[in-house]
């Protein structure tokens, strides 16, 4: 069964290029395409989709609407998916997405809209109630907390950062350890060695663990 999406993109260019993308899926149904976050709620309304596309800033307010929607989506839909578009990385609203819980929520900067693979990954992956966060937004958050002289983060060895990457994006131990071409055991102790240095409770649920990382990650320096 297909999944059905609801696309909203003020941008005529962007929208008509994500439309083309996945138009071009078997197992992707583009049910509506809107504008402003009005015709965003009714064609939630409407369409009950599996799965929203949507960018953060749209009429009427250019503000938060994206992320404004998704939230109301918790509420009213908590089974239906939320992949948000973002110009740039901007930490503060990929932690308002995930603050009830990054199961089914993605955060994926635009430029990705021109890899077809990687945005109908995403689509396919919060559809299926997993997590996605865009690489850069990571390594981003990882960099201005290592600022910080006395951060955790300066404890980390190369590949612990390289597995907190891997699991801020929402990965579990064996996709990880697929990635890095590491076993799964592997991976488990470095998982444990990340938490206990940053000092995060430990996580079983992968999606516990993006919203750990996250937080702790954007709380800034010090």
């Amino acid at each position: 069964m297909a999944i059905r999406v609801v696309l909203a993109e003020d941008s005529y260019l962007i929208r008509d290029s994500v439309a083309r993308l996945l138009e071009r899926e078997d197992d992707v149904e583009l049910v509506a395409v809107c504008e402003d976050l009005g015709g965003l709620q009714e064609a939630i309304e409407r369409e009950r989709p599996d799965v929203v596309l949507t960018d953060i800033r749209m009429p009427p307010g250019n503000s938060d609407e994206g992320i404004r929607a998704a939230e109301a989506l918790r509420e009213t839909s908590p089974d239906t998916g939320v992949v948000v578009l973002s110009q740039y990385s901007e930490p503060h609203f990929a932690l308002r997405l995930v603050a009830q819980g990054s199961a089914g929520r993605g955060y994926l900067l635009k430029e990705r809209v021109s890899d077809a693979g990687q945005l109908i990954s995403a689509i396919r992956e919060v559809a299926q109630k997993g997590s996605v966060i865009d690489p850069k937004l990571v390594d981003a958050l990882v960099g201005a907390r290592s600022v910080a002289e006395r951060s955790p983060v300066n404890d980390l060895t190369p590949r612990e950062r390289e597995v907190l990457s891997e699991m801020a994006q929402g990965k579990n131990n064996a996709a990880i350890a697929n990635s890095l071409v590491l076993t799964e055991r592997a991976v488990e102790k470095h998982v444990g060695s990340i938490f206990q240095k940053l000092g995060l409770k430990w996580e079983e649920a992968v999606h516990r663990r993006v919203k750990a990382v996250l937080i702790y990650l954007s709380e800034g320096p010090g």
